[in-house]
């Protein structure tokens, strides 16, 4: 029903305004979203990582909910967790307007949004008054610095968000691979990496909970580089890999626009299964991967899967097909499942890496 009204009617709406106007509209209706009791998910979609139990294998990506504004709507909707931010450690406003740009051609967006973040005191309130509402969505949040700190102190905001979130997240995600922060990307070197590892070690008490961390790589790395982040993320004792971000590389998605930013959506799927690919094969699946770009489809999900994911994200792909995606998505899914003959998606991580 939700999904006919969206598709019908509200996405023609939001489809005539500009597309951050769109978004804010969204999050704004999706912010008064009631609690709403769902059906359980059939237990052969069930994923267990870093001993936190995943009621199914799809998450919300990092952007479409900054600022845990709607976390009500994503666990109503059925996702199995939604990974929250960027957040930032003091409030910024991002880059100037206009900075999302839709495709729809391509089924893509573009965005330059430069982390507009509410800041981390607002958010840590937000995901206290969420639990105390009962919402028990698994939640990831992705922690990026703010653009005005200097260069020797991007460490030091990594340690200041993990101290002040860290004990609310199921993970966390640290953010190197936004194309629209100045020098960010630099910070995917090894060297930098132990830098931010040693920050946030110093800022987690000794006997504080430290939540798994995972690192969000870009998808325009060269292979040696990539390789690299690999061993340092094996080195440095962190739990996984976020693939990917957005892409700057226009020509090698398929994609010719004059926008500036991040492009995703489904151009970037391919890219990105080949970069959870090398991963799985250069970690020997050591390293958990949560999948990342141009999910659109079961289809989609599942090749992440196969191809190493053990979850998977989505974001652009729900502003084009509608609130129903997720639950078509777990449904086929778990056809899938039966039709390649696994018991559960555990079973299937890698098997075509």
């Amino acid at each position: 029903m939700l999904d006919l009204f969206y598709n019908r009617f509200l996405k023609r709406l939001l489809m005539r305004c500009d597309a951050e106007t769109a978004h804010r509209m969204t999050l704004k209706l999706l912010a008064a979203w009631p609690l709403a009791r769902i059906p359980a998910d059939p237990p052969e979609l069930r994923v267990r990582l870093w001993d936190v139990d995943f009621p199914n294998p799809l998450g919300l990506a990092a952007g479409m909910d900054k600022d845990a504004v709607a976390v009500a709507a994503w666990q109503s909707l059925g996702f199995g967790f939604a990974e929250l931010g960027t957040i930032t450690p003091r409030p910024q406003p991002g880059n100037s307007r206009p900075r999302i740009f839709r495709i729809p051609e391509h089924r893509a967006l573009v965005n330059r949004l430069g982390f507009p973040s509410d800041g981390m005191e607002t958010v840590a309130r937000r995901i206290e008054r969420m639990r105390r509402r009962g919402i028990r969505l698994r939640v990831g949040l992705n922690f990026g610095p703010n653009k005005d700190t200097p260069a020797d102190r991007v460490a030091g905001d990594y340690g200041a968000l993990m101290e002040r979130l860290g004990a609310m997240a199921d993970f966390v995600v640290i953010n190197v691979s936004s194309p629209n922060t100045p020098g960010l990307r630099d910070w995917q070197s090894p060297q930098r990496m132990k830098q931010i590892f040693a920050a946030i070690a110093d800022a987690t008490p000794a006997a504080a909970r430290r939540p798994p961390i995972l690192i969000k790589v870009a998808p325009d790395l060269e292979q040696s580089d990539l390789l690299g982040i690999c061993d340092t993320a094996l080195e440095a004792g962190a739990a996984g890999i976020v693939a990917t971000n957005t892409t700057l590389k226009r020509a090698e998605v398929g994609v010719a626009t004059e926008y500036e930013g991040g492009l995703s959506g489904e151009p970037l799927r391919n890219r990105a299964r080949a970069i959870i690919r090398e991963i799985f094969r250069q970690t020997r699946g050591k390293l958990p991967i949560i999948g990342v770009g141009g999910i659109a489809s079961a289809e989609d999900a599942w090749g992440h899967i196969r191809a190493g994911a053990s979850l998977v994200e989505l974001y652009t792909g729900l502003i084009y097909a509608g609130p129903g995606l997720p639950a078509a998505i777990k449904a086929g899914l778990a056809g899938l499942l039966r039709r390649e003959g696994f018991s559960s998606i555990n079973e299937a991580v890698g098997t075509q890496a």
